[in-house]
């Protein structure tokens, strides 16, 4: 592993943002919990840097405490906290029998709505919990009907509406497995993910409006029921048109209507599931090679949730919590956990920009103020664009009732936590999150009794045993390392859904990274610097560490941008790398080899665009699309897109590749050239 040799340490102000008033510290979930680990634990930690600590030295010790401090619902309790503290292979929580749905709905006495959405597509409303608990009941027996049993996969293809909330629950209570993608999603991308998988079901909408726009879907629909000959069943809801009929391919599988659906009279009755029973899958890649599917489980997912979403998040019963989250992106999946705190969930449909002819940065905002949000997140990448357009949020809403902003998928800027504070609301918890789909949670994230310091997430979460390791593994503190999680977590993944002997998964997690003792070492991929700080370990976040792309937070291997670009005749071959700044924005430089004598013209670059934007999704087209002569390659044929892109960051050729390793060794040389003229150009 080698660190970053562009970036040096980011110094915060010596004066915090924003400290907690007391008011704010006694009423904090976290100040709840450690009063009872005292009172009926007799562990009494001095501060946060002892409790987590703790944490992470005594496994078993903590997470027993959050299940009991909780009450999380067992139908059979655990025999062990902690089978093997292997990775992979720990196990948690044997024995135990549960749902994770159980937790959700002990929040149902609450006369509080549990979902307020807005949709472009659909209008607004709410859904009180007896509602909520009635459809989830009701899609549960159609999902029955439809021969779904446990273990079986249920699939979405569904924007941020109701029902993707309703079908999942439906799905966990029955101990199916679900899997979701967005709509804006291509054929291609969807199809990469639920052929894996072999979903027995499809929950499907016709289509969606975005910034005004209508979106038909069927068509997509069509290709990607094409390929998947293990549906038998379609949960079928016209969303962009009520009177809009299933596609074609429907034809030959069994369709029920949404409304039909929610219209069967059923008893409430969640199985009793092993704790590492299948919850979900969730889809992040590699560089080569499908999309990795990522199976977490109802225990890990409920233990983590609490501390993740609950703990640190501060939720309270009743709560508005607002994520502008896509449903292919994990977040979505931490943004429904809320529900596992009794918060309620604000769902938006449609474009961040609003739908009217100009885009307007303002209006989530709005939307946020209208609706008495108390929680707002986003992308970090949202958050710059609103700094970049002048917006001042306090200006155009009522956000009398926020009392947290949360950010994440990308590194926030100093500039912007400036701008939350000056623009937004000076008495306002920042919450910043740095985690990943891989543990459906956060490394590093947020707390309301510690104080926020400029571009600082404020600690490690609890239970999370990270470090930052330099390029001979040491721990090192106020540097820049590998971030590392040097003992297993609740959520980390069971496994990677076909992947035989965890082969994937040991590649993807382990591979590079182990301790003294030759024990496996969770390696995420991030840039990391730990800031020491009074109260507590704070951390920056630098961006990738690999080749992965990760645009406005939805990771996608380059594999799958390879298929959509050279199933164009021109192309001969291409490589993709995905740059990220703390504090600019990210560049997605495509290079592309086209057959012997056709050159690179404005039509073929849009028919690339478009291809790209079809095919996978409009985040997905890169900056810049540049021709070259030949794509470098290792002598067994692997692209240099990790090389390449740590050229295009600063490193020397010599610290990037071993020129005897390629097929061709001069073919570097272009990009090293192409590296010094671009690093000239962004200055």
């Amino acid at each position: 592993m080698t660190t970053h040799p562009e970036i040096t340490s980011h110094t915060a102000l010596d004066a915090p943002l924003w400290t907690p008033a007391p008011d704010r510290k006694a009423r904090a979930l976290i100040t709840h919990f450690e009063a009872w680990l005292d009172r009926e634990r007799g562990l009494r930690f001095e501060d946060y840097e002892a409790l987590w600590q703790w944490s992470v030295t005594d496994l078993e010790g903590f997470w027993s405490a959050v299940l009991a401090f909780f009450e999380l619902p067992l139908r059979t309790p655990y025999e062990r906290i902690l089978s093997s503290d292997d990775m992979p292979g720990a196990r948690w929580f044997e024995g135990a029998q549960l749902n994770l749905v159980d937790q959700v709905f002990r929040h149902a006495h609450l006369a509080s709505p549990v979902i307020v959405f807005e949709s472009e597509a659909s209008g607004t409303g709410t859904v009180s919990w007896d509602e909520l608990q009635r459809q989830v009941a009701s899609v549960a027996q159609a999902l029955r009907d439809l021969g779904v049993q446990q273990g079986d996969r249920v699939a979405g293809y569904l924007p941020n509406i109701p029902q993707a909330v309703v079908a999942f629950l439906a799905a966990a209570s029955l101990g199916a497995v679900w899997s979701l993608c967005a709509p804006d999603m291509g054929p291609v991308s969807v199809g990469d993910r639920f052929r894996q998988i072999e979903p027995k079901v499809l929950v499907a909408v016709d289509g969606y409006r975005f910034g005004g726009k209508p979106f038909d879907r069927r068509d997509a629909l069509d290709e990607i029921l094409r390929e998947l000959p293990t549906v038998t069943g379609i949960l079928w809801i016209p969303h962009l048109d009520a009177a809009a009929h299933p596609p074609a391919q429907a034809a030959s599988r069994t369709t029920m209507y949404w409304q039909d659906a929610l219209a069967r009279d059923a008893a409430w009755q969640p199985a009793a599931l092993p704790a590492e029973h299948p919850l979900w899958i969730l889809y992040s890649s590699g560089t080569t090679g499908l999309p990795k599917a990522i199976v977490h489980g109802h225990g890990g997912v409920l233990a983590n949730g609490m501390v993740n979403m609950v703990l640190h998040g501060d939720l309270h019963p009743g709560e508005r919590v607002f994520w502008a989250a896509n449903t292919s992106w994990m977040v979505w999946n931490a943004h429904v956990m809320g529900l596992l705190g009794g918060a309620t969930l604000v769902l938006y449909d449609g474009a961040v920009t609003g739908a009217g002819v100009e885009p307007d940065w303002g209006h989530l905002w709005k939307l946020a103020g209208r609706l008495g949000v108390h929680v707002f997140g986003a992308g970090a990448a949202i958050h710059h664009a609103c700094l970049k357009a002048g917006i001042v949020p306090r200006e155009i809403a009522d956000l009398r009732q926020l009392h947290t902003v949360s950010s994440t998928g990308s590194p926030l800027s100093p500039e912007a936590c400036d701008w939350l504070y000056s623009a937004v609301k000076q008495d306002l918890w920042l919450n910043i999150v740095s985690g990943g789909t891989d543990i459906a949670g956060g490394f590093l994230v947020g707390l309301p009794t510690l104080p926020v310091y400029t571009g600082e997430m404020q600690c490690r979460t609890l239970g999370a045993c990270v470090q930052a390791w330099n390029e001979v593994g040491q721990a090192v503190l106020d540097e820049v390392g590998e971030l590392v999680c040097t003992r297993p977590l609740p959520s980390m993944p069971l496994y990677f859904w076909g992947d035989e002997g965890n082969r994937r998964y040991l590649e993807s997690y382990f591979e590079t990274s182990k301790d003294s003792q030759g024990r496996n070492v969770w390696r995420h991929g991030d840039w990391l610097r730990l800031a020491p700080r009074p109260e507590a370990t704070a951390g920056v976040i630098y961006g990738r560490s690999d080749a992965t792309i990760n645009r406005q937070g939805v990771r996608m291997g380059t594999s799958e941008l390879y298929r959509v670009v050279q199933g164009i005749t021109e192309v001969l071959d291409s490589l993709v790398v995905d740059l990220e700044y703390l504090g600019r924005d990210s560049y997605m430089a495509l290079f592309i080899q086209l057959q012997p004598g056709i050159e690179l013209d404005e039509p073929l670059v849009q028919r690339i665009r478009q291809a790209l934007r079809t095919g996978l999704s409009a985040r997905h087209v890169p900056n810049e699309i540049i021709q070259v002569s030949a794509i470098p390659k290792t002598i067994t044929g692997k692209k240099l897109e990790l090389p390449v892109k740590k050229l295009l960051l600063g490193h020397a050729l010599e610290k990037v590749i071993n020129r005897d390793a390629l097929a061709e060794p001069a073919s570097i040389d272009w990009y090293v050239d192409f590296a010094e003229r671009y690093r000239s150009r962004i200055g």
